[in-house]
């Protein structure tokens, strides 16, 4: 049996789609998959066991990216195909079964969304993997020696991207020696192209107690680094979706975004946000989608920091740590 499934091109998306393809790896023990995404999204599936070819979608003028899959896929009998993204892909190739996504301004969470394109009424949490190679550079990365806090201080949007001096004072809050996590680790995540951005928050912090992993690691080891850590605070970004998916406490930041389709789903995961709803941003004379000013200046240090100790009372810090080197599975 041979699936094909057809998901995002942003990271966060991709992320969000995973519970759906494990489970429908669970529901087909014997199938093998075959997953088309969005280049930057690639190395997500590449580390799950039972894929066996995932096939980056690079943009191209007049929709040539759907072309080049439809080019790669058409000459395979497939059993399933699962088209997340809308298109027609699954019309034109040779499926017993197919599956789509509609578009729907419901406002209910994302990951509710997305089980619809398979019938379930019920939200899949999404579910990551990495190799053991992978688990084990993130245990090289972040040792054992206490308490790790995990910081996602950039977006792909700079609207959405919190103060970096805001960033600055929640962690000298949370790792002070009262508070939460006393003289913890912190672990600072970015993509390479993001290190600009993060500097400030880099600098923020003790040399002692930074763990830099601003660039340089791939997409399955930050989710290996994210186990290994005690919490995670973070704008709304793909990054977050990954600390959720990884079982920390997690806590996103939100202004121009909405945390009611795309907050981090889970037992252990909170959103905080300032005085104006998404909608009071967004609907505001002056709202212009194309700046990249932050929208985020209302959101106080303050209201954050006990946004995250309450967070942390409700979870008890059971998300404990994993130090192991494990492959990490569904």
């Amino acid at each position: 049996m041979r699936i094909l499934f057809v998901t995002a091109s942003r990271i966060g998306d991709a992320v969000l789609s995973t519970g759906l393809l494990a489970h429908l790896a669970e529901h087909y023990p014997q199938a093998r998959f075959t997953v088309a995404c969005g280049a930057p999204a690639a190395p997500l599936f590449a580390a799950a066991p039972f894929v066996d070819e995932v096939i980056p979608m690079v943009k191209r003028k007049r929709a040539g990216h759907w072309m080049d899959l439809w080019k790669r896929t058409v000459t395979r009998p497939w059993s399933l195909v699962v088209d997340l993204r809308g298109s027609a892909i699954g019309w034109l190739l040779p499926t017993l079964r197919r599956r789509g996504l509609k578009s729907s301004w419901e406002p209910k969470h994302r990951l509710v969304h997305l089980a619809s394109a398979l019938g379930l009424d019920q939200a899949l949490p999404p579910k990551l993997w990495a190799t053991d190679a992978q688990c084990s550079e993130a245990a090289r990365l972040i040792p054992p020696g206490g308490p790790v806090l995990a910081i996602g201080p950039t977006a792909n949007w700079g609207a959405k991207q919190w103060p970096a001096e805001s960033f600055a004072q929640v962690i000298a809050a949370l790792t002070s020696a009262d508070s939460i996590l006393p003289q913890a680790r912190v672990a600072v995540f970015a993509s390479a192209d993001e290190r600009a951005k993060a500097a400030p928050v880099l600098d923020s912090v003790a040399p002692e107690r930074l763990i830099d992993l601003a660039g340089g690691i791939d997409l399955p080891t930050a989710y290996a680094c994210l186990r290994r850590c005690a919490f995670y605070l973070g704008n709304d970004s793909g990054l977050m979706h990954m600390a959720a998916a990884a079982g920390i406490p997690t806590l996103g930041l939100f202004g121009p975004s909405s945390e009611v389709f795309y907050g981090p789903f889970g037992p252990h995961a909170a959103s905080v946000r300032g005085p104006r709803s998404f909608e009071d941003i967004c609907h505001a004379p002056d709202y212009d989608y194309r700046s990249q000013d932050c929208m985020m200046r209302d959101l106080s240090p303050q209201r954050v920091i006990e946004a995250a100790r309450s967070l942390w009372t409700r979870t008890k810090g059971c998300a404990t740590p994993r130090l192991s080197t494990e492959r990490v599975a569904p």
